[in-house]
């Protein structure tokens, strides 16, 4: 008997392909390079979930939908103080669980939207500031940022969060992707499921990239330090 999934088929896609040794990720046909730099959150997602639930989705139309979801589940934005005093991410879980559960297309649509929505409100919230409510009429990415801030990004600041987005898009057998694709199996509904992966992301052992390079962005401190640090960083890992 093996240990761990190493070497087994535990499922098949035709949404992408990983080329490791080329170091390439193609999403739909597409280079994850060329979705960079040209796509947007709701042009990829739109790529994604087109077809999918007998539904067809184009970016203009998903940027519609999502917002008019964003401002439905805002009405879930009832917090006490023991749903503040958890951590951020125990505090969006609590409140995407009183979403109604489904298997439907506009059940996806407010998965999708409940984290842009709930996790800017309880961060607010936990700062003692007012929630603010979802600009249907923008982007996702725009108004996450809105929401988290309180005031509309700049161009670079939504393309930043955009780009990021876009290349984490297609994490689908990861460890909370496959602990929600096991619930799913039950056909317990995509909200469970949705929980299932969100308790697997906030364990520290499920790995992902932002962690360690917010700790570089604050240890290099200023665009003037970058080359000092990491020069220093490549004599330190010669040993």
């Amino acid at each position: 008997m093996k240990n761990g999934l190493e070497d087994v088929i535990a499922a098949e896609t035709r949404l992408s392909d990983v080329d490791g040794p080329a170091g390439r990720l193609i999403i739909r046909g597409v280079s994850l390079d060329d979705l960079v730099a040209d796509g947007t959150y709701e042009s990829v997602a739109a790529l994604l979930l087109d077809g999918l639930m007998e539904t067809h989705v184009n970016a203009e139309g998903l940027k519609d939908r999502l917002g008019a979801a964003r401002a439905e589940v805002y009405a879930h934005v009832v917090a006490d103080a023991t749903l503040l005093a958890l951590p951020p991410v125990d505090a969006m879980r609590a409140l995407v669980a009183r979403l109604p559960d489904g298997e439907d297309f506009e059940t996806a649509l407010r998965l999708l939207a409940a984290p842009a929505v709930f996790l800017p409100a309880v961060l607010r919230m936990q700062r003692r500031e007012a929630p603010v409510p979802p600009d249907a009429s923008i982007s996702q990415a725009a108004d996450i940022l809105r929401m988290m801030t309180g005031k509309l990004p700049s161009f670079d600041q939504t393309a930043a969060l955009d780009a990021y987005l876009v290349t984490i898009s297609d994490h689908g057998l990861n460890a909370s992707t496959f602990a929600s694709r096991v619930i799913a199996s039950t056909h317990a509904g995509l909200t469970s499921s949705v929980l299932a992966a969100i308790s697997a992301l906030k364990g520290p052992l499920h790995g992902g990239a932002p962690g360690p390079v917010l700790d570089m962005l604050d240890a290099i401190g200023a665009e003037s330090h970058a080359k000092t640090w990491l020069a220093a960083a490549s004599i330190a890992a010669r040993g």
